[in-house]
């Protein structure tokens, strides 16, 4: 535990170092918590990657990268005395043994849903102490979050009040429902078209992660290995061209899906 304190106080020492006006870094100077926001939602970002890939090397790495992310807003909050890391890390730490009354204090828990009951019954305590006085079950959502996540938690405090559907059947119902009224916008041609595609395919998309949700399935996740599948597959794609002696981009769509349809078949006899 020592060599760990050691090392954060180092690098607090060092991002304390980049941020002083007489010597720093002129970039870091030059960052607030607005610039540097997109920078620490990246990392969270690269943290899954990494552990996507199941990369333990690179874990190590992101990690260290996000913590800095940590760090750097805590020393700029520090500047103006609002707080430092300590006080960051004594409020999630008493935070963590609040919310956990079965591990540090004498309360039993029968199954992690008993838990999770009684951690959004904490969350919603420590609203009212706060004075919030909004009341509802969709109170605290942050609408920081992707939006995809924001999706997921809408429906899930929705869900705990008794709105919800029984079972993916419906819900692949209203699926289908939300594509057809999004194809009839496609089809339209009148000025108004572009804001009501929008919100049809806000539609398919928000009802899509209900059907995550009712599977189980983290929807970024899934999209993760979607993209990852789509970028390996047209790789592939590319290097078949290229041993062939043809330009992907010169070949017509039939062309190009036999390429895509080998690349795929590749893929399943690995």
């Amino acid at each position: 535990m020592s060599d760990a304190a050691d090392q954060l106080e180092r690098l607090i020492t060092i991002m304390a170092a980049l941020r002083d006006p007489e010597g720093g870094c002129p970039w870091d100077l030059e960052q607030d918590f607005a610039s540097i926001a997109p920078y620490t939602i990246e990392e969270a970002y690269e943290v899954a990657d990494a552990i996507e890939r199941g990369d333990m090397g690179d874990l190590r790495e992101e990690l260290g990268d996000l913590l800095l992310q940590v760090v750097f807003h805590a020393q700029m909050a520090r500047e103006r005395d609002a707080f430092d890391l300590a006080d960051v890390a004594r409020a999630i730490s008493d935070k963590m043994v609040a919310r956990h009354p079965h591990v540090f204090g004498d309360v039993e828990m029968r199954d992690s849903a008993e838990q999770t009951e009684a951690w959004e019954q904490g969350k919603a305590a420590e609203r009212a102490a706060k004075g919030e006085t909004d009341d509802s079950a969709l109170a605290g959502i942050a609408r920081g979050l992707p939006e995809w996540m924001r999706a997921i938690k809408l429906q899930k405090r929705a869900a705990r009040v008794g709105f919800d559907w029984p079972s993916p059947d419906p819900v692949f119902d209203k699926l289908h429902e939300e594509i057809d009224e999004l194809r009839a916008e496609f089809r339209a041609e009148d000025p108004g078209r572009l804001e009501r595609l929008e919100d049809e395919l806000g539609d398919v998309l928000f009802v899509a992660a209900n059907l995550a949700r009712h599977a189980g399935v983290d929807p970024g996740r899934a999209l993760r290995r979607a993209n990852a599948k789509f970028e390996r597959r047209f790789r592939r794609m590319e290097t078949l061209a290229r041993e062939r002696g043809i330009e992907l981009a010169a070949q017509p769509l039939a062309e190009q899906d036999k390429l895509w349809d080998e690349a795929k078949r590749e893929e399943r006899k690995g």
